[in-house]
């Protein structure tokens, strides 16, 4: 990302430009020939305008107007030829992209995760009808599960996300979760909130018992990317905790810098584990089920920041019954809006609203790093965040 990030003072829209006044308030009276001449300079800078627009490879720009980086913005559409979208639902995004009605662009571009996406998953039935021209897709947000990159990769398309600009905001939210699960702060609240003195006081009486510090005890973490690297420092440093963690490749310098131990395999995770953290991405299939559960650490705790569909959630309400799971702090859930009722109405159980990358400067990185992106690719420099490398390598 751009070293200089605007501060937002408002909504994010700019004030409309004001007026600049005449300084005369007679119009000037030109002759027939200084008319005529001043109407051919007009023509000739309009259609070298028109010229040079055209030539301009395009960009379409999908769902609202951006917010934030205005300045950006104007040198991204200096560069580029910028056609919109705005929001429309799939059917009629499909015949737009049937009858070419955004030419041939060289790129795609979605500022924001909540507009822009109405046409739904972005499979071969969508991608198969992009122009042949199209090379990237630059998109906000950190999770991808709602577009199969592989078959953008078989069409030569990169698909970039936007993970780096809300891993701050979603580190944050991790270590939240991860707290509540030691400390029952979900129980508490709810018994606060209730107003209800009984339970009050059974709250204020009971939770010592069973509640611990997070210091000293075992991270384990699956996915040691940007966002779960930055939870593990934050959790290590600032409060003492054992890092642990399992993926499919060894990060032996992050190892280094936080003392972190690299699990070959989620089961020797899961077995040593005090609170297991989901921090990768979806890639089609549960990863945890009933036989992941039964191979925990009993009472262990469960933090989910990455997808709900990562979590079989039946399976995760049998765990916590049967005691193998003591607590759990979800961020997301597996049929959004949509949440499941026998965790939710839980008292060990904190969720939330898939909101841990939900910040003013996550939106702000999200806006900039999709244009960097654009624009570096296009530069021939290369993309900054792609996240299906890998298969086009393979199609290569």
């Amino acid at each position: 990302m751009s070293a200089a990030t605007p501060t937002p003072l408002d909504a994010g829209l700019p004030a409309p430009p004001i007026p600049v006044p005449s300084t005369s308030s007679h119009k000037p009276n030109h002759s027939l020939s200084t008319i005529s001449t001043i109407s051919t300079q007009s023509e000739a800078t309009t259609l070298s305008t028109q010229t040079e627009t055209s030539n301009r490879p395009t960009i379409l720009h999908l769902g609202d107007d951006i917010r934030w980086n205005h300045d950006l913005y104007r040198e991204f559409g200096e560069r580029f030829r910028i056609e919109r979208s705005y929001s429309m639902g799939r059917e009629q995004f499909k015949g737009a992209l049937t009858d070419r009605k955004w030419g041939d662009f060289v790129g795609i571009y979605r500022p924001f995760w909540n507009t822009g996406g109405e046409m739904g998953n972005w499979d071969l039935e969508l991608i198969s009808l992009l122009p042949k021209s199209c090379k990237i897709y630059a998109s906000a947000g950190a999770g991808f599960d709602w577009v199969d990159t592989k078959t953008m990769a078989e069409h030569g398309i990169i698909y970039c996300n936007s993970a780096s600009a809300c891993t701050e905001s979603v580190a944050d939210a991790a270590i939240v979760l991860i707290i509540s699960t030691f400390r029952a702060i979900a129980w508490s609240f709810l018994a606060a909130r209730s107003c209800d003195s009984s339970k009050f006081h059974n709250a204020n009486q009971n939770i010592a018992a069973v509640t611990h510090n997070p210091n000293g005890h075992i991270l384990g973490i699956i996915g040691l990317g940007k966002i779960g690297y930055r939870i593990a420092q934050k959790a290590s440093l600032a409060f003492g905790m054992k890092i642990w963690y399992h993926d499919i490749v060894r990060f032996e310098e992050r190892e280094k810098e936080i003392g972190a131990k690299w699990c070959e395999s989620l089961e020797e995770l899961l077995a040593n584990a005090d609170c297991v953290l989901l921090a990768t991405p979806f890639s089609g299939s549960v990863l945890l089920s009933g036989p992941q559960f039964n191979q925990f650490k009993r009472g262990a705790r469960l933090v989910n920041i990455a997808r709900g569909k990562l979590i079989d959630e039946e399976a995760l309400v049998a765990a916590l019954d049967e005691g193998i799971i003591s607590s759990a702090g979800l961020d997301v859930h597996a049929n959004e809006p949509y949440v499941n009722e026998h965790l939710a109405n839980r008292e060990n159980v904190m969720v939330l609203s898939h909101t841990a990358g939900a910040s003013v400067e996550s939106h702000i990185g999200f806006e900039r790093l999709g244009m960097e992106n654009l624009m570096s690719f296009l530069e021939g420099k290369g993309a900054i965040t792609p996240v299906n490398l890998h298969w086009m390598k393979e199609k290569e």
